[in-house]
């Protein structure tokens, strides 16, 4: 190999930095992207699942994504974007939730009417669907703080324990003990609220 060869060899292996940093941005921009498409309607159920508001689930999806910007150097560290957005947005809205402090006594028909399926329902049927969602939030509401949490999590946002557990950091066990006694309490309200009727 020649002297010139040589020297534009070594120019192939060490790459121009403004050409890799753009690669990079290029990347992260990528990246970013993908999992805003993704991810972002998990975000929602989960952010709505806690606020009960569209508006302000809306807003902290938007947070948390803002959060994952400013933290995109990162991003290459995650082993699953899932369980970590999840955490992200969990903490964005146990923020806001501290900062409210009070949430509305009733929920907008119309905020539950975007979680609910509606293909094929008749308006009746839909009403019907949102007055049960709201009924079974509201139960959902009168269960203790940390069996809320659990319940709400695995199924309203179908993550597992290990999942659940890494969100919340806690340990698979205690995930699957409160799993169990919040579904045993929602069980209690639901039969009390049809004995009711």
């Amino acid at each position: 190999m020649g002297t010139s060869q040589a020297i534009c060899a070594g120019w192939m292996e060490i790459p121009n930095s403004a050409v890799a940093e753009e690669a990079s941005t290029e990347q992260v921009e990528a990246t970013l992207a993908a999992l805003v498409s993704q991810h972002s309607g998990t975000l929602y159920r989960v952010a709505y699942s806690v606020l009960r508001n569209a508006a302000d689930a809306e807003d902290a999806v938007q947070e948390a994504f803002l959060r994952v910007l400013r933290h995109r150097d990162t991003l290459h560290e995650v082993r699953d974007y899932r369980v970590w957005l999840i955490r992200i947005v969990w903490n964005v809205v146990l923020d806001r939730k501290r900062r409210q402090k009070t949430r509305p006594e009733t929920d907008d028909v119309a905020d539950l009417a975007r979680v609910l399926p509606v293909e094929g329902l008749s308006a009746e049927e839909r009403a019907s669907a949102a007055q049960h969602h709201a009924h079974v939030l509201g139960c959902v509401e009168q269960l203790p703080l940390k069996e809320r949490q659990v319940l709400l999590l695995s199924a309203f946002d179908e993550l597992s324990s290990v999942e659940i557990a890494s969100v919340l950091s806690i340990t698979e066990s205690s995930v699957r003990s409160r799993l169990f006694r919040a579904r045993n309490l929602m069980a209690d309200l639901l039969n009390h609220a049809r004995s009711l009727r």
